[in-house]
């Protein structure tokens, strides 16, 4: 009981911006809900599959000791080499090393391994969020477009909110909100309160934080 008082009460107040109209234009807060890292465990994002970059990899792997295996067979059976590895030989031999076509080739060649080493090392997967296991054998994932719309339809109950513009990345979620009535601080507070309760209900493992504006509707003129 004292523990989560203590909680309570070292949570991060919110943060008013106020315009020179007296509050009227814009109300904004940098975050209601700052989540805690290793909360509720930690769980590594999920993997792509990187099917297509696999896939051109092996074709060209295949492609390549298939014609390597004809050449050799070939040889060893005195009939003619292949025609391409004669040409290939021959300009690697008389071509100069600042020739332009072999400047091109190499980079070429750095591009696409700097390319596979990024894919070997990074996840990928950037569109989805991992959820907070509930059991060890079990793990779910959240697509970012599904918890925005999700935070988007919390935010449009609370009264006063006329429009929600929801933009969820990793780490923080952008909600823009436009109120046509009651004053701007105390929509902002109510969707500070309402989202953070959106948040946590997504169960996500690294829950982001909020980062809230709200806005008077524009005056027709």
């Amino acid at each position: 009981m004292s523990e989560a008082q203590g909680r309570e009460s070292t949570q991060r107040l919110p943060v008013i911006e106020k315009t020179a109209d007296g509050g009227l234009g814009q109300s904004t807060s940098a975050a209601a809900y700052e989540p805690v890292d290793g909360a509720h465990g930690r769980s590594g994002r999920f993997w792509s599959l990187r099917r297509v970059p696999a896939g051109v990899v092996a074709l060209v792997l295949l492609t390549g000791a298939i014609l390597a295996l004809y050449d050799i067979t070939a040889v060893r059976a005195d009939r003619s080499a292949l025609h391409a590895r004669k040409v290939l030989v021959r300009e690697l031999a008389e071509r100069p090393l600042d020739d332009t076509w072999v400047l091109v080739g190499a980079a070429v060649a750095v591009v696409l391994g700097l390319w596979l080493l990024v894919l070997a090392a990074t996840p990928g997967l950037r569109g989805v969020l991992t959820m907070r296991p509930a059991h060890a054998d079990v793990r779910a994932r959240l697509h970012r477009d599904a918890a925005a719309t999700v935070l988007r339809d919390r935010a449009m109950e609370v009264s006063g909110v006329q429009s929600v513009r929801v933009r969820m990345g990793r780490r923080r979620a952008d909600v823009r909100a436009v109120s046509h009535f009651r004053e701007l601080d105390e929509v902002r507070a109510d969707l500070d309160a309402t989202l953070a309760d959106a948040v946590r209900g997504l169960g996500l493992a690294r829950p982001p934080g909020l980062s809230v504006h709200v806005r008077r509707t524009g005056r027709k003129g």
